[in-house]
Order: structure tokens, then C-alpha cells, then sequence
């Protein structure tokens, strides 16, 4: 019997029911997937670009694949350019940067890439890196490393939600916090 246990978010009158899952023994997380859900993914682009507003950057940042689409309406809604840092190399990309992160939805380490043609844009520019949901901050730092290497100067961090140790996630500019479920 699989076990459909859920957690309630709401975003500006969006109601989602996040479905837990369990990431090791003991352990559960509600799981955010705004692919395909468009309504969602609008009502969050709209209310980070209000919180990004008193921000002074130049171009959004995220890795693929589950946030580009909140990138891509962020950007639409700011006007402003976005890039993605790939998780896997494609010849096509050049000399791409690249820097390794662990995932704790894939529990194993991932490599991120810079496409060489987004250098130029990204480098010695202020950017705001987005994420869907920083629960362990490994993507983030590794998204980090990636704009240490081009000299971009990171001017904040944004997500839909961070989750685990809300102290820790103090500066992230997020729209709400997710626990975790110990059992």
C-alpha cells in the first residue's frame, strides 16, 4: 500500500496538497513539483518579483530542470534575462564551468554546468540565483561556485520555499518554509 500522506501549501489564494515522500528511514519531505502547473508557477513568479523589487541585479540564475519554469516566468514578470546551469555536459556548450552538488532528492552528487555562450552574460553581472524549494543548500552552492568561478556577484537567493532548519535559510528570499516529517 503506498502511502499518499500530504502537506497544504497556499500562495496567494493557490492551494496545493504536496505530497510526502520519504527520503530516508524516518525521514519525509513534502515534495514540490510545479512542472506542467502553470497556475502555480505564476501566482510565485508574481510574488518573488514583488519581493525581489528593492533588489538591484542584473540576471536570474537557475539549475534545470524543476525551477526553469519558475525562472522563466520570473523573467517574464521582471524583464529581466535568465540562465540555467545544466546537470549533465552536451558538446554543443563549449567551454563550459561546471561544479559538483549533492541532491537530496537523487541522493547522489551532480555536476552543474555554465553553457559557454551564457558566460558573457552572467560574467562580473549581480545576479539573484532561484530555486523551486533549498532544503539541504547543496544546490545553491554549488549554483554559488559556479558564479565564484565568472566573477558574478550574487545579490540574493530566492525560492518558493526553503525547508528544513528555517534559521539556517534566514537570508533566502522565499515565500514560505516546508518542514520535515520524522516519524
Amino acid at each position: 500500500m503506498t502511502d499518499r500522506s500530504t502537506y497544504g501549501i497556499d500562495i496567494a489564494g493557490v492551494h496545493r496538497e504536496l505530497r510526502l515522500f520519504e527520503v530516508k528511514p524516518g525521514l519525509k519531505i513534502a515534495i514540490l513539483n510545479i512542472l506542467g502547473d502553470t497556475e502555480l508557477v505564476q501566482v510565485c513568479a508574481k510574488e518573488l518579483a514583488h519581493k525581489l523589487a528593492g533588489t538591484d541585479y542584473d540576471v536570474l540564475v537557475t539549475a534545470e530542470s524543476k525551477s526553469i519554469p519558475l525562472a522563466y516566468a520570473l523573467s517574464v514578470e521582471t524583464g529581466k534575462p535568465y540562465a540555467i546551469l545544466r546537470k549533465s555536459y552536451k558538446p554543443y556548450m563549449g567551454d563550459a564551468l561546471q561544479a559538483e552538488t549533492l541532491s537530496i532528492t537523487t541522493g547522489k552528487p551532480q555536476t552543474l554546468y555554465l553553457d559557454e555562450k551564457d558566460k558573457a552574460l552572467l560574467a562580473g553581472r549581480r545576479v539573484v540565483i532561484v530555486d523551486d524549494v533549498i532544503s539541504t543548500g547543496s544546490t545553491l552552492q554549488g549554483m554559488r561556485l559556479v558564479m565564484q568561478k565568472i566573477d558574478a556577484h550574487v545579490a540574493a537567493e530566492a525560492a518558493i520555499f526553503t525547508e528544513g532548519e528555517r534559521a539556517k535559510w534566514a537570508e533566502i528570499i522565499a515565500l514560505g518554509h516546508l518542514p520535515v516529517f520524522s516519524s
